[in-house]
């Protein structure tokens, strides 16, 4: 009965529940990749107390990077016109609190074109020659407040800069929060090993254990996905017949590790993108095998007046 009691405490429930899903789900049902942690554990233990915990953690920095591109016939022209468009935008996000910028340079590469020779008892000959120059740079913008993103893509398009590469997460209380989710995890694995003990009717003091854990780190760039939400009629058409399908909207969409696989969760509420941080440990225990009783054999001898007497013979040689 003990055994099928430990049994059923390792076994893990699925439960189904209905939830408003938006459009995601209006064609076809999608499919999440399963991102959560898992320690693997090269052990053959009777028995392995797992926990897992997951942590929210909102940034406190931002980093938003703008990709810009110009192009013209000499080199003055490029990093002259390149120069006014970065240097204007950049003189007015400048102007917020708590904002630092950088540029930095990508590629300067010549352009080329191809000029056609036309002879009159020939095939056409097609030459390549330089017609300008590409010049590309990247402005990074590090700020504090997520709502001053609205105000750089304004200023920045109205230097047609409309570019935006990524927006990396930064937190300064990742240590920290990696110490809380430790602390908690091991209290919690500490529970689950003593209640092993209480279903078992038995102590693991003695017993050989071993540990592992592990953490991972999910930044929001990583997390976002895209779907197509549309409806198109069927038609029983020719075969020949022209059909020109118009162009359907992609969305993209955050869609960050879900809580149901952790025993613990802190701050469990995602109103906004969260840089995410998972803890898992594990313990395996190798329980003390009990010795196997011995197959003594019992001799009884009947007196001749009807008693019966047990002998104690030797095996020993």
């Amino acid at each position: 009965m003990k055994k099928i009691l430990l049994f059923a405490s390792l076994l893990t429930v699925h439960f189904a529940f209905a939830q408003v899903s938006g459009n995601i789900n209006y064609k076809n049902q999608v499919v999440f990749t399963d991102n959560s942690i898992n320690v693997n554990f090269p052990s053959n233990a009777d028995i392995i107390a797992s926990v897992k915990g997951l942590a929210n953690v909102k940034a406190d920095a931002y980093v938003a990077i703008f990709q810009v591109t110009q192009t013209g016939s000499s080199t003055e022209e490029v990093n002259e016109i390149i120069d006014k468009r970065i240097g204007q935008s950049l003189k007015e996000i400048r102007l917020k609190k708590g904002v630092e910028t950088f540029v930095d340079m990508i590629t300067f590469v010549p352009m080329y074109d191809y000029t056609v020779d036309r002879k009159l008892f020939s095939r056409k000959t097609y030459n390549e020659i330089p017609v300008g120059f590409e010049l590309k740079k990247n402005i990074h913008i590090k700020y504090t407040d997520p709502n001053l993103l609205d105000d750089f893509m304004k200023i920045l398009s109205a230097n047609e800069i409309y570019d935006l590469v990524r927006v990396d997460y930064f937190s300064n209380t990742l240590e920290t929060v990696k110490k809380d989710l430790m602390n908690k995890a091991r209290l919690l694995v500490l529970e689950k090993a003593k209640n092993y003990e209480i279903l078992l009717g038995e102590t693991f003091t003695n017993a050989e254990k071993k540990i592992a854990d592990g953490y991972s780190i999910t930044l929001p760039v990583e997390m976002y996905k895209s779907y197509e939400a549309y409806s198109s009629s069927s038609l029983s058409l020719k075969k020949f017949a022209n059909v020109n399908q118009a162009t359907k909207s992609t969305t993209l969409y955050y869609q960050p590790i879900v809580n149901k696989d952790f025993d613990f969760v802190v701050n469990p509420t995602i109103l906004e993108p969260v840089i995410q941080v998972q803890y898992e440990v594990k313990i395996a225990i190798t329980r003390t095998k009990k010795p196997a009783p011995k197959n003594e054999k019992e001799y009884i001898l009947i007196t001749p007046s009807g008693d019966l007497k047990s002998l104690q013979l030797s095996t020993s040689k």
